[in-house]
């Protein structure tokens, strides 16, 4: 590999991160304590996280819609993140996710539940306390 290539790879992995940053602000100004987690940040924010709950959705479905009242209620008790499908093919590829929406529940970085679905909020508030005891 040539040096122009490996300044060809620096830069775009450059522009991927800020692209990362700029929807993640976007994210927050959308939906406060939501962030919006990709291939670039997916491994900081469920280690960083002591409780976290990743939502895989995608622009497009109509049932991913239906998460937003149970994140607005827990928002400052868990992570949230919203990691769209068809642009991170490997996160929804590495946990085998084969419908939408799916909620993959982290403790401490590791996954210990999943839901997919369109689950109305009451079952999914029972899934996150009953995942997550004391909060």
């Amino acid at each position: 590999m040539s040096g122009s290539d490996n300044a060809d790879d620096d830069i775009q992995k450059l522009r991927e991160q800020r692209k990362a940053e700029i929807m993640n602000e976007i994210g927050k100004k959308r939906n406060p304590g939501v962030t919006v987690v990709d291939e670039l940040n997916f491994r900081a924010f469920i280690s960083e996280n002591r409780f976290s709950v990743l939502d895989v959705w995608a622009e497009w479905c109509g049932p991913c819609l239906r998460v937003a009242p149970v994140i607005e209620e827990f928002s400052g008790k868990i992570a949230f993140g919203k990691c769209n499908a068809d642009e991170n093919q490997n996160i929804a590829a590495s946990f085998a996710i084969s419908a939408i929406p799916t909620l993959l529940f982290f403790s401490e970085g590791k996954l210990i539940n999943r839901v997919t679905g369109a689950y109305p909020k009451e079952a999914l508030e029972k899934q996150i306390r009953s995942t997550f005891p004391g909060i």
